[in-house]
């Protein structure tokens, strides 16, 4: 759909263009290595390139990008910033607060896109797998900010690639790529965790506290992905009928 196409680049490079002139700014402004900008265009690409490949593939019947893509796609660029600071000092010192502060605005951004698209007529299969895909790459990006943050050890990543070895594994086991119902526990649990990792980033919670709260919503996270694989495991062996 050539006008879903042209709409969806507009957004794109407006997002990427606000990324263009605030990570140099920030990069100056805070200290930050000459490389910062460099690192967040190249995350923030690699993402919309995704993004293309998935409208290409025809799940977002609809001839506009839409309001709520756009607020994810900002998500996205959020996500592309704080990413960036991995391997910055600065993000652990004088930017502590700051990541805080951008990383609630990206989570709080989260509870509008759904009801965005619901509102405007424009909820599709993309939208949803966009919402997801994101909120996965920020819950990773959390995580090695909370061990570069010296707020946890480097177990804290698990929190993050749990989505990603669960579709490993369904490329090994099919039968765990079957689709899911909705799940308010499911959401519930994603949202615990995000909250989680963001409080841990607080530079004022001591670092045994943080990898209790983070070791805890880590045991949540893997009693929920151990709750879809039972009952993924269960509805394989039923039959059509039930």
């Amino acid at each position: 759909m050539p006008g879903l196409q042209r709409s969806a680049a507009v957004d794109l490079a407006l997002a990427a263009g606000a990324l263009l002139l605030l990570a140099p700014a920030l990069a100056l402004g805070a200290g930050l290595g000459a490389d910062y900008p460099a690192k967040v265009l190249a995350l923030f690409g690699a993402g919309a390139a995704l993004v293309r490949r998935g409208l290409a593939r025809g799940a977002h019947p609809h001839a506009r990008f839409g309001p709520a893509n756009r607020v994810t796609l900002l998500r996205l660029a959020l996500g592309a910033a704080l990413a960036g600071l991995l391997g910055e000092a600065a993000a652990a010192t004088s930017l502590a607060w700051g990541v805080v502060a951008v990383a609630t605005l990206a989570a709080l951004l989260d509870a509008v896109d759904g009801a965005l698209a619901r509102r405007s007529g424009l909820a599709s299969d993309f939208g949803a797998r966009f919402d997801m895909e994101t909120d996965a790459a920020f819950t990773l990006v959390l995580c090695a900010l909370v061990w570069q943050a010296g707020q946890a050890g480097p177990w804290v990543l698990a929190a993050g690639l749990m989505r990603y070895a669960f579709v490993a594994a369904a490329a090994a086991w099919p039968w765990l790529a079957a689709p899911l119902l909705p799940s308010r526990r499911r959401q519930t649990v994603c949202v615990v965790q995000i909250t989680a990792l963001i409080v841990c980033l607080a530079p004022v919670l001591p670092p045994p506290l943080a990898a209790a709260l983070a070791a805890a919503s880590l045991a949540l996270l893997g009693l929920s992905f151990a709750v879809d694989v039972r009952w993924l495991a269960r509805a394989r062996h039923r039959s059509p009928e039930t």
